[in-house]
């Protein structure tokens, strides 16, 4: 059971160099210290921004820049793919009918990366 994670939250890309923060749009209108956020809160640069440059080899820019420099891994700006929603959810707590989103929760990158939450963006509201 993890801490109620919402707007401002750090996140972290297994294949990315720099943190990002989790932006929640206030649609659900559910308050903790700011918006509260969903499983659905996953859309790529609208939800989760990118996390400075991408060293995956399964992303299509840094297979194609390292193939141009012999082989030797070149990173390339990251822009974060997701396909499917942040799991596991809340089993308890709802917001906008959906899952709460949880600190313990992660993402999958379709390059291969798992975005994780490094700091759930406040500590008051807990999945209990």
């Amino acid at each position: 059971m993890g801490v109620q994670v919402c707007m401002g939250a750090m996140l972290q890309c297994s294949f990315g160099v720099a943190p990002s923060s989790l932006v929640v749009l206030p649609q659900n209108r559910v308050m903790s210290s700011a918006p509260a956020a969903n499983i659905l809160d996953s859309k790529p640069v609208v939800n989760v921004p990118p996390f400075g440059m991408c060293s995956s080899p399964a992303n299509p820019m840094v297979a194609a820049a390292t193939a141009a420099a012999m082989g030797v891994l070149t990173p390339m700006p990251c822009v974060p793919t997701t396909a499917a929603p942040w799991a596991p959810g809340s089993t308890k707590v709802t917001i906008g009918k959906m899952p709460a989103l949880e600190s313990n929760s992660k993402l999958m990158c379709n390059w291969g990366g798992v975005i994780q939450i490094v700091s759930p963006g406040q500590f008051k509201v807990n999945d209990a």
